[in-house]
């Protein structure tokens, strides 16, 4: 039996008791009509689908984000790792938790990423859009050096939202830099700081910080519209004009880049386009880098769902 095992190191035919989070959770019933819960369990270091055969509760849906002790058997099924715990519960606030162990953290200075957002912020040339930045900045700094980017897909740990703005931020300059005769630069950086802002409301936090789920209004409106909402509210608080208003509203709303992978319109304008190629760029990068720590070097991924394909980590 080998305890707190990290999840990466997991390998079917491993004994392991430990504490992991509950990353998700759903119960159901089989066909012979015994309860059962599936869900994953992660550490810092990687997720792992879990089972729990010929189990009625208590532990569910409601229980995500929190963490758990767990005693079983890793086993394989469809080339996946996947644990399957005899035993499971609620971690008492007594036992021997080692929240550092768990909880995966944005491989950055997250003090340094946020003196460059500000930097950024002031060196938009346009007024009115600085303010803007400055404004939304100051409101959402601490929320948006501390959560996830995501829920799992990318950048799904503390300060994941830091580290993907910043990348972007420093894409952006550099490509308005190179297209200064299309790209007004001002919006384009305004756009970009702005873009994931609303995710602070989009979604769920657990008691450890990661996204666990989507809020009502994330579910019903979408960081999209609500940080379009709050940047035309912000906009018209500082008098900006409203051609610049809607302007910023546009790269928000459209940042997805298709309907078909939520945006809420198609970008229209070349600042808005830019946007949803680096967003994309930078959101792909880090799936290839967070699965390649989990690949050895001359193999292959498993089929990744967000990009529709497995793929190669070469030496």
């Amino acid at each position: 039996m080998e305890y707190n095992k990290r999840i990466s190191a997991i390998a079917p035919g491993d004994e392991v008791e430990g504490y992991y989070i509950l990353k998700s959770a759903n119960p159901k019933v089989a066909a012979n009509g015994k309860p059962f819960l599936t869900g994953a369990l992660s550490d810092k270091t990687g997720t792992i689908e879990l089972k729990v055969w010929d189990y009625p509760g208590p532990l569910g849906t409601g229980d995500e984000g929190k963490v758990v002790k767990v005693r079983g058997t890793a086993g394989e099924y469809r080339g996946t790792v996947q644990f399957t715990a005899g035993r499971i519960r609620l971690a008492a606030e007594d036992d021997p938790v080692d929240v550092a162990a768990l909880v995966p953290t944005a491989p950055i200075d997250r003090t340094a990423a946020m003196d460059e957002l500000r930097r950024w912020a002031a060196s938009i040339e346009d007024g009115d859009y600085r303010a803007v930045a400055e404004e939304m900045l100051d409101a959402h700094g601490e929320a948006l050096a501390a959560i996830p980017a995501a829920k799992s897909v990318h950048h799904a740990f503390l300060g994941g939202l830091l580290m993907h703005t910043a990348n972007m931020m420093k894409i952006a300059d550099f490509l308005a830099g190179m297209y200064p005769e299309t790209i007004d630069r001002s919006l384009l950086l305004c756009g970009t700081l702005l873009h994931d802002m609303a995710k602070e409301r989009e979604f769920v936090f657990s008691q450890l910080g990661l996204a666990t789920d989507y809020s009502v209004k994330g579910q019903l409106l979408g960081h999209l519209v609500m940080g379009a909402q709050e940047a035309a509210e912000t906009a018209q608080r500082l008098g900006v004009p409203e051609e610049k208003s809607v302007l910023l509203q546009h790269l928000i709303l459209s940042h997805h880049g298709e309907p078909e992978f939520g945006a809420a319109v198609r970008p229209l304008c070349a600042e808005a386009e830019l946007l949803s190629l680096i967003d994309s760029a930078d959101s792909r990068m880090e799936i290839y880098r967070e699965t390649y720590e989990t690949m050895e070097p001359g193999t292959f991924s498993p089929r990744i769902f967000a990009l529709e394909k497995k793929i190669f980590r070469h030496e």
